[in-house]
């Protein structure tokens, strides 16, 4: 068989070669131990937290080691694409803040960074493995391949195209040519190399060495309409894209075997692999895989929405990826997730599940580290996409939204009211004139109107002076907890509980339900001097 014509039959309008392509994209010359990743979704719109989580690991990666991290897409399976799914997904990376070097609205030297724009790169490499000898056109049709597994399934052997079921695999030139001058459809098959009887030793970033079957299937490495599967055209990709680190699910471990052969076929080098377990969420009694169709709550716009901070969900990816990262930002509160060397060594090997209380519990602790001048930034930016009254409402109010976010924040323990922008309204309405209408009360140890409006009376006209500094403020409420027949502290009604009709707990939750409407608020003394003397009275006068 003479290979270089039947790589001319097969390929007659690719002119460029394999060391065309080597000139064209280069080794990147980069430092040693500087990795070059990836991150390849299919087009298919918005964004979950699995794939965030995905694209995450390459990277930090990346970022950690001064590399380039590379936006690929992956959309040789036409079927999924969706309108505007390149851009969509963009957006959702963008948003959560991923430091991208290459990818397709960019571009970059080793583009193009969208698989169907890069056939001719497959064509090359294609024609390149037939005049070698390593790829052979066939041209069995869907209902020979039918039969054939017929075949295979009642004699119960291994289904796939192998052995002496290649049935293409020795054609003679003269039956391809006159086959192919007959207009006959073909695919591109791999001439495996490979015997099922004999192993491979892969060596995977975060399981270690993994001992598999050698592959012996002649698999399919470019179909009838000239696109390539997955396999191929991710090894074309990530050799000519020069990546260091490919990270992947891990249900591709099964075909590690070929794509090892696919990589030494081409005689490329191969980089280095991490496969990993994908994010898994309880349902019911079963674990799966994270699904956007199932579950919108991991859907990346469901926290976009919610105003969970982008910080945050990088935090919980950390917890995620390493065990120890934990314990590190434990100690270290205020340094950023990108401070800590993370590795795949400390990757877990049993795969990682969803935790929505861990991803609230993490956000409030991140806000309530923020200066309130930062969680008004970001409530403001928020407020624009999703809450116009809002928006208006502390632009208008700014110094006096910004001091609100601030009661009992800078101290060693600040409060942790809410893990979202969205939360903040529900928290801080009361403090604001306009929204103080008709607000519904919730009383509580002491519920009668009558008693109620006697205590705030007394207490707006005889204690209360907005210039009294905290120390007096507290003095005149235990004097007037006193006076109405209250212990003036906890500790003297618990000791004496006959003697007292209850504590100046309840006298002074009279005076916040008054002016807030709430039963739990922030710091009473603090959100009175925000008030002021007049509003208060007008909201006592309320009642």
């Amino acid at each position: 068989m003479n290979y270089n014509a039947l790589a001319e039959l097969l390929y007659p309008n690719i002119k460029t070669t394999i060391d065309d392509l080597e000139k064209k994209y280069p080794e990147r010359g980069l430092k040693e131990n500087t990795e070059v990743t990836r991150f390849a979704p299919s087009p298919t719109g918005r964004m979950h937290l699995g794939n965030l989580y995905a694209s995450f690991i390459p990277e930090v990666i990346a970022r950690q080691t001064g590399g380039v991290f590379i936006l690929r897409i992956e959309d040789t399976d036409q079927k999924r694409i969706i309108e505007n799914g390149i851009e969509l997904g963009l957006s959702d990376l963008e948003h959560y803040k991923y430091i991208i070097d290459e990818h397709p609205i960019k571009g970059g030297n080793y583009g193009p960074y969208v698989q169907t724009k890069r056939l001719d790169i497959y064509h090359t490499v294609a024609k390149y493995l037939v005049s070698i000898g390593k790829a052979y056109p066939c041209f069995c049709s869907e209902d020979d391949l039918t039969h054939m597994r017929e075949i295979q399934e009642k004699r119960k052997d291994r289904i796939g195209y192998y052995g002496h079921y290649t049935k293409c695999r020795n054609l003679s030139y003269d039956e391809i040519k006159k086959r192919i001058d007959n207009n006959e459809k073909w695919v591109l098959r791999l001439k495996s190399n490979g015997d099922i009887n004999k192993t491979i030793i892969f060596k995977d970033l975060i399981k270690g060495n993994i001992e598999l079957p050698e592959n012996d299937l002649d698999q399919v490495l470019v179909k009838s309409d000239g696109i390539p599967p997955y396999a191929f055209a991710h090894v074309c990709d990530d050799h000519y894209m020069r990546v260091t680190i490919v990270t992947r699910d891990d249900s591709y471990i099964s075909s590690v075997p070929y794509h090892v052969e696919l990589w030494n076929a081409c005689g490329f080098k191969m980089p280095k692999f991490a496969h990993l377990l994908p994010l898994n969420i309880k349902d019911g009694d079963s674990i799966r895989k994270i699904s956007k169709r199932k579950d919108p709550q991991a859907a990346a716009v469901f926290y976009h929405q919610k105003g969970v901070p982008v910080e945050a969900i990088k935090l919980y990816f950390a917890t995620l990826m390493n065990s120890n990262f934990d314990e590190w930002y434990i100690q270290n509160p205020n340094k950023s997730y990108r401070d800590f060397e993370f590795s795949f060594s400390k990757m877990s090997k049993t795969g990682a599940l969803f935790d929505l209380d861990k991803i609230i519990n993490i956000s409030k602790n991140y806000i309530s580290r923020l200066s309130a001048k930062d969680v008004y930034n970001n409530l403001l930016n928020w407020s624009k996409e999703f809450d116009k009254d809002l928006e208006r409402l502390i632009e208008k109010y700014k110094d006096y939204t910004i001091k609100t976010l601030n009661i009992e924040r800078e101290q060693k323990k600040p409060r942790k009211d809410f893990s979202c922008y969205s939360e903040i309204k529900e928290y801080i309405w009361y403090m604001y004139n306009e929204l103080f209408i008709t607000p519904t009360y919730e009383w509580q140890a002491i519920n009668d109107i009558n008693q109620i409006k006697e205590i705030l009376n007394d207490y707006i006209n005889n204690y209360f002076k907005i210039e009294d500094d905290k120390d007096t403020w507290f003095y005149k409420m235990q004097v007037l907890s006193e006076k109405h027949g209250y212990a003036k502290n906890v500790k003297d009604y618990k000791e004496n509980p006959n003697n007292y009709k209850g504590s100046i707990i309840d006298i002074s939750m009279v005076i916040r339900v008054a002016i807030t409407s709430k039963s739990m608020t922030p710091n009473l003394y603090e959100i009175m001097q925000l008030l002021g003397m007049e509003e208060i009275r007008r909201r006592i006068n309320m009642l």
